[in-house]
């Protein structure tokens, strides 16, 4: 199997893991808001969580995406007690600010410890 085929991808509004991508331009910058689980709350205990998110950008006519940042979620409720009974929880979501004068698609990928890897995409 090769990478690619690893990465799931579905419509958010019904599937909880995909990263949803919002972007906003203002004062020549990117706000960019990564979140997952936007219309379908993502579990968020120790034995189910998000791990990561990375997002990426691929300018229009290019070949290679830039990395725009790598975002671990460390805290599932996990303690020396042990399962869920802590009461830190991080919530799967990230806010990035990008300068950039071309168009072209922002990528997030987002990892459950459960169910893989997944992606979701925004052109801008």
């Amino acid at each position: 199997m090769e990478f690619g085929e690893l990465i799931q991808t579905a419509e958010w509004k019904n599937e909880k893991h995909v990263p949803v991508i919002e972007a906003v331009q203002e004062d020549g910058k990117i706000r960019v808001k990564v979140s997952v689980g936007k219309e379908i709350p993502h579990p968020n205990t120790t034995a189910h969580h998000i791990a990561w998110i990375e997002l990426y950008f691929l300018p229009e006519g290019e070949k290679n995406p830039y990395m725009i940042g790598r975002y671990e979620f460390t805290s599932h409720g996990a303690s020396v007690k042990g399962a869920d009974t802590s009461d830190i929880y991080s919530e799967p979501e990230i806010e990035a600010v990008i300068k950039t004068e071309k168009h072209g698609t922002l990528y997030a990928f987002s990892y459950c410890n459960i169910h893989g890897l997944w992606a979701g995409k925004q052109e801008i």
